[in-house]
């Protein structure tokens, strides 16, 4: 895995020259014709040293696993399960991609025992027995959660393409649905014509909406551009109430971004003890992590990979994903 100790920092190290770009590994002087948006991933465009596909702004690897720190036998086949029965679009070979910071990150916490503790960080109570669905998959089922199935149907157009939470987490008392962002932003807008669409949300769930949200939908879904955030805290919330949970939908994002997300999106949402709209950072995981009282190989792996993980190249200047120093 390349991160900032491995890859060239200085202006020059990715900046296109003519229509080539150098490999962005520290030490290598391989280069590949320069990739356009329109170019189809290709050989042409891979560093046949480092097995990385370049594009003056950031890589990709050619095996995906390379971009994984957790992949022993029941890592893959979980892996391999969620695609196959639940998870629409993978890009974890890319360096910036979000679902392979969300796996790495997460299968720690929850192999490691520390799910529930950063949970608790958040509600400010306890969180007992939290079982993790990556991406909407349920072990036990081998299919989508069927609960967020349901809650498709009952709210969404087209069900078989609804809402998808990066996780979903449900304890004894709790349901949490994380929305985890590194360089995409939460706005997201409705562009579909069809006035079904906007008619299922706001009248679906016996008029749920209407006891969960304030706002105009069109004023949510439209003008504030937070559709993804809107769809997940109504079928999240819906779930929640009909399962006697509380509910939290969890905004994860890098520190320095999305700083006002809480009061932009609150402002819309109806909010009670029982659900919660919580912005967190991977910065306070990664502390979360260093505090822990756990001493293991596994623990020095990824903090050591929060500590190295870049975003690309910004201005032909390496990008740290997070504000950490150490």
């Amino acid at each position: 895995m390349f991160g900032l100790d491995k890859l060239k920092s200085r202006p020059h190290a990715i900046e296109p020259v003519g229509t080539t770009v150098e490999c962005p590994v520290r030490g290598c002087v391989q280069t590949v014709p320069r990739r356009r948006m329109s170019s189809k991933q290709s050989k042409e465009f891979m560093c046949p040293e480092h097995r990385i596909y370049i594009s003056p702004s950031t890589f990709e690897y050619e095996n995906e696993l390379d971009n994984l720190l957790w992949k022993n036998e029941a890592d893959l086949a979980l892996l391999s399960n969620i695609k196959r029965n639940a998870k629409r679009e993978s890009r974890m070979g890319h360096d910036n991609s979000e679902d392979a910071l969300t796996w790495n990150v997460f299968r720690f916490l929850e192999m490691g025992h520390l799910l529930a503790g950063f949970l608790e960080t958040l509600v400010k109570h306890s969180v007992e027995n939290p079982e993790v669905f990556y991406w909407s998959y349920s072990q036990t089922q081998n299919n989508v959660w069927p609960r967020l199935k349901e809650a498709r149907k009952e709210f969404e157009t087209v069900p078989g393409k609804g809402s998808e939470p990066d996780l979903i987490i449900q304890s004894n008392g709790d349901l949490f649905f994380i929305e985890a962002k590194l360089t995409a932003t939460n706005n997201t807008v409705l562009h579909s014509h069809n006035p079904e669409v906007q008619r299922k949300y706001e009248k679906g769930g016996n008029s749920w909406y209407q006891r969960v949200v304030h706002s105009h939908f069109r004023t949510v879904a439209v003008t504030d551009k937070k559709y993804e955030l809107l769809r997940l805290w109504l079928l999240g919330s819906w779930i929640a109430h009909r399962s006697d949970l509380n509910f939290c939908l969890v905004n994860l994002v890098p520190s320095e971004r999305e700083v006002n997300i809480e009061e932009i999106f609150r402002k819309h949402i109806i909010e009670n003890s029982r659900r919660t709209f919580v912005r967190a950072t991977w910065e306070s995981i990664y502390q979360f992590i260093l505090d822990s009282q756990v001493d293991t190989k596994d623990k020095n792996v990824v903090l050591r990979y929060f500590e190295n993980k870049t975003i690309g190249y910004k201005n032909r200047l390496l990008q740290k994903a997070f504000s950490i120093s150490h």
